[in-house]
């Protein structure tokens, strides 16, 4: 298990710097100059020629990269008295780091990543993250808890009535809920249950987990939660369906079934004790690939409904060119994947006593 989980840290790290090599190379090849964002349009050359060099967007692109990966590493070197040196040491970017070794002038400090400020808001990027991070948790636990309770319930009964008027049905509907794409169902939900059938369904084209109220603040508004998390399920859900029905009818058809029906078992017995077990698996792994998909993937949802999540600061930083909120939201959701993707691999082996981590 050690040896696994080493093997796949090192796997995981690996994506992870091709990702930020390729997330810092895009992003610096994209028009738009930073110091004016951040200034707006009665800058002077001063003013801008100050915020480059505090950037490093006056250095040439290998230095900056090297800054960047300075500032995102959890373990970074520095140099703690030349103010001019690309790896100099400011205490407003790193507000609380630990010194573990000093050589000299320089100086190499335990930290959290750094993955800078945003252009329009000043804000560290951080900040933002964590601020947006618990609405599209929710939205995505919930769209996920959705699709998979009723997927798995709706592939089991399709594969014990096979070839019937249910079964045909659900992968007819499991059919059309993959063919649409998120956005398009979006804003057809949008219109037809928020706007059209308000006065029947009382949700909101918009909105988000919380409203603010003139008088009473924040207030939890669960009901805004309904339509996002339907449209933001749907095509798991599809998926889901077709996965669990194909799955039980192969492991239905497997010889060990036959022997736990020939000893008098129950019909629901063997489907639900023996046979769905094994069938869960390609399932579990399809569900938590698709939570960190969700995650990344409610980028349009979140527009459409107003949901104020990671999804909608990662549009928004892309509208306005705010290149280092963009940049650390990508990054954190590789992250997420990575992670999934690690426990994915042990949950994989738990469940199926055949499959062996070696």
């Amino acid at each position: 298990m050690i040896r696994f989980l080493i093997r796949r840290i090192i796997y995981g790290f690996l994506v992870l710097a091709g990702v930020v090599t390729v997330v810092f190379l895009l992003f610096n090849v994209l028009p738009g100059d930073p110091a004016r964002m951040m200034l707006g349009q009665r800058a002077d050359l001063a003013s801008i020629e100050s915020i480059n060099r505090d950037l490093g967007l006056d250095r040439p692109i290998p230095i900056q990269f090297i800054m960047y990966i300075n500032d995102l590493s959890v373990i970074s070197i520095h140099d703690e008295k030349n103010k001019n040196h690309f790896l100099y040491l400011n205490r407003n970017k790193y507000s609380d780091y630990t010194e573990l070794l000093r050589i000299g002038e320089k100086l190499v400090i335990l930290k959290a990543p750094y993955l800078r400020r945003s252009y329009q808001t000043k804000k560290k990027v951080s900040e933002i993250i964590l601020e947006a991070l618990p609405e599209t948790t929710v939205l995505a636990a919930t769209s996920m808890f959705f699709a998979a309770v009723v997927g798995i319930l709706l592939g089991i009964f399709s594969a014990i009535r096979k070839h019937s008027w249910f079964d045909n049905t659900a992968l007819f509907l499991a059919v059309l809920g993959m063919s649409a794409p998120s956005f398009f169902s979006g804003i057809i939900i949008a219109w037809l249950f928020g706007y059209e059938l308000n006065h029947i369904t009382g949700l909101n084209m918009m909105g988000s987990l919380y409203t603010i109220d003139p008088f009473e603040g924040e207030i939890l508004t669960l009901k805004n939660l309904i339509l996002p998390a339907f449209t933001l399920g749907v095509r798991p859900l599809a998926i889901v369906v077709q996965l669990t029905r194909s799955s039980l009818l192969d492991v239905l058809s497997q010889d060990y079934i036959r022997t736990a029906k020939s000893k008098g078992l129950s019909f629901y017995k063997v489907i639900f004790k023996h046979a769905l077990k094994n069938a869960l698996n390609p399932v579990i792994t399809t569900l938590s690939g698709w939570f960190a998909s969700l995650l990344a993937g409610a980028v349009f949802i979140e527009y459409i409904f107003g949901w104020k999540g990671i999804g909608k600061e990662l549009f928004d930083a892309l509208e306005k060119y705010d290149f280092p909120v963009a940049m650390g939201i990508t990054l954190f959701l590789a992250i997420i994947f990575v992670i999934v993707n690690i426990i994915v691999d042990i949950a994989y082996a738990i469940l199926d006593p055949r499959v062996r981590l070696q």
